[in-house]
């Protein structure tokens, strides 16, 4: 089966911690600090791969997860920074990035995009000492990953399109163009999934697809409408194949109204796309009601159509002729810019997007009391710097109380009503806040 839809979560390996480390050697008296930092956590990067052709390998493996960045060691040795964790997928991608709220369209093989961030790692003791504070037993912590779910959805990268009713000979006709094969049975059944085949051309190839039946209200979801019609947006050329002898005795005019109103009525500029119209199962009906039909098409579409081919599958009647008139009409250089909706990954680089930052105030932070007692500091600055700190370290605490009143925290907290000793909760944290004289 195609899968076509997955659901994953992926997280950004996290930082490193740093170390507290002390030169400790014969013959060098007063060492003094040397510990090393953290090293940074790997990203989680989308890449397309063009060897991969659905995506089957999500239903194994719904969860991704980078590895963290070393920690740090003494005599100033910082912990390692792995590579980002690649996550391939196939060409026609679109994602969902649910944290972000951003969308990304891979298309192009080498296509990539960093989804999901390592966090940073914490400094070592080293980098905390200053003429006043010669030896520091404290350091920083790594920073956590960025995780978050995304949604991915594939829509088939094909030039060529094969659109009609259910047993309108689709699968036959794709079987006999190229060398894909589909189910052909005698009897009246419906594709489930789409079929990809390649049509050979003397200098170049087309990939034509084997879309579905559609089905009235196919564009309203009925059926797998919606399924179906997506994998048709990319193609550059649709062929409708119209049954001259359908077994239901239906009236071939309104089966050819049905699916061009289900494709017009999905949007997505399907309604737009160049046609060919092929009118199946020739062999089925006399020659001279086969060529009448196809005058009575001509007559009646006009310039809405490129070309009417009687075809027949079994007598390979009309198919060279098909096939021709397919190459002639899909341009030689395909549009690569990707989805019109979504903005495109290009070569190896990282998707630029334009993001706004807002932040809580004026500082970058906000301050509320909170009705169970104590007081809520909101700001993503604020909440990495507690973070990074161990709150039992009595050193690490003087340092980050002395951080707070820098940047204006404690300031903020004392005209908000705060008194020393009461409760502080930043993110997930909640500690007891002391302030006192500045850190020295």
């Amino acid at each position: 089966m195609l899968y076509d839809r997955a659901r994953i979560f992926v997280e950004g390996g996290s930082g490193g911690h740093g170390a507290v480390s002390f030169r400790r050697e014969a013959h060098v008296p007063r060492g003094g600090p040397d510990g090393g930092d953290g090293g940074r956590g790997a990203d989680v990067a989308l890449v397309c791969d063009p060897s991969l052709r659905d995506l089957q390998g999500f239903r194994r493996r719904a969860h991704w997860r980078a590895p963290r960045g070393g920690h740090g060691e003494g005599s100033q040795r910082h912990g390692a920074s792995p590579p980002a964790l690649d996550v391939r997928v196939p060409p026609g991608t679109l994602v969902e990035h649910e944290g972000r709220g951003a969308g990304y369209d891979l298309t192009v093989p080498g296509d990539r995009v960093v989804v999901a961030g390592g966090g940073l790692g914490g400094r070592g003791n080293k980098r905390f000492a200053t003429s006043t504070r010669q030896a520091p037993r404290f350091a920083e912590r790594g920073l956590a990953g960025e995780g978050t779910w995304l949604a991915l959805r594939l829509k088939l990268l094909a030039d060529v399109g094969l659109i009609g009713l259910p047993n309108a000979g689709k699968s036959s006709l794709l079987a006999r163009l190229t060398r894909a094969r589909p189910k052909v049975a005698g009897y009246p059944f419906t594709t489930l999934e789409p079929v990809l085949g390649t049509l050979e051309g003397a200098e170049r190839q087309l990939v034509v697809a084997d879309i579905p039946g559609l089905i009235e209200g196919a564009r309203d979801g009925a059926g797998l409408g919606h399924e179906f019609l997506a994998h048709v947006e990319r193609t550059r050329l649709l062929v409708h194949v119209l049954d001259l002898a359908p077994l239901d005795e239906s009236d071939p005019l309104e089966n050819h109204r049905t699916v061009e109103a289900e494709i017009a009525g999905h949007g997505g500029g399907l309604g737009s796309l160049p046609r060919i119209l092929a009118l199946s199962k020739a062999d089925l009906v006399p020659d001279e009601r086969a060529a009448e039909a196809a005058r009575e098409w001509r007559d009646r579409l006009g310039d809405g159509v490129i070309d009417v081919v009687v075809t027949s599958s079994v007598t390979r009647r009309g198919l060279d002729e098909l096939g021709g008139a397919i190459l002639a009409a899909v341009p030689a250089h395909p549009d690569t810019t990707g989805h019109p909706d979504t903005p495109a990954a290009s070569g190896s680089e990282t998707l630029a997007e334009h993001r706004v930052y807002r932040p809580e105030d004026e500082q970058g932070f906000r301050v509320e009391r909170i009705e169970a007692g104590g007081f809520r500091v909101a700001g993503r600055g604020i909440e990495h710097l507690v973070a990074r700190h161990d709150l039992g370290n009595e050193e690490a605490l003087r340092y980050l109380e002395e951080r707070l009143r820098a940047l204006g925290v404690i300031r903020a907290l004392e005209r908000a009503g705060f008194s020393p000793g009461d409760d502080v909760v930043v993110g997930d944290i909640a500690f007891e806040l002391h302030p006192g004289a500045p850190f020295r």
